[in-house]
């Protein structure tokens, strides 16, 4: 598996590619992952190009249908620094967040139409992995009721074994943001 290289020392390096591997274990997804910490430049040309925005975005997923290959994953450090100033925590904690939700696109999940599957993945994964506010739910705030079904989803320890066991949802093709 490939792993981040981040515009710093190897140490962060380690630690990012550790995480990556554990939170693509978590979610039972096999193959390579590639993950390029890259510009807003590079994170606006990849956007125009596969998904038809014209702006730079935190993180992209492709996923791959080469056998032993889960896909790519391109994270905007820019976007990320940005973001963890705003939030008050570490860069490495906003490039670790950036990588789950990548993996989490990689394994087939998709925000964007499936009802609150990934969302609910994510605030598992990231209490699990002692991760603060994740992409979804900056994006997609929650109120009144929803907000408190969320967050006693997220309050509660989540059975690793039975997690790692549920089956994946159905892939869909294409990069996801």
């Amino acid at each position: 598996m490939n792993r981040p290289k981040p515009h710093s020392n190897s140490t962060d390096a380690q630690t990012l590619s550790r995480f990556a591997t554990r939170a693509q274990r978590a979610l039972a997804l096999q193959g390579d992952v590639n993950i390029c910490v890259t510009s807003n430049r590079e994170m606006k040309a990849l956007n125009r190009r596969f998904r038809h925005k014209n702006k730079a975005t935190d993180v992209l997923s492709f996923p791959s249908q080469v056998p032993g290959v889960a896909g790519d994953i391109a994270i905007s450090l820019e976007i990320a620094a940005a973001n963890a100033a705003e939030l008050g925590h570490e860069l490495a904690t906003e490039v670790k967040i950036l990588i789950l939700h990548g993996l989490l696109h990689l394994a087939g999940f998709d925000h964007e139409i499936d009802d609150g599957e990934m969302r609910t993945r994510e605030a598992s994964l990231r209490q699990e992995m002692g991760l603060p506010v994740g992409l979804i739910e900056r994006s997609q705030p929650t109120s009144g009721r929803a907000r408190d079904a969320a967050v006693s989803r997220t309050t509660r320890k989540p059975d690793a074994a039975k997690a790692s066991r549920a089956a994946p949802p159905k892939k869909r093709g294409g990069p996801r943001a």
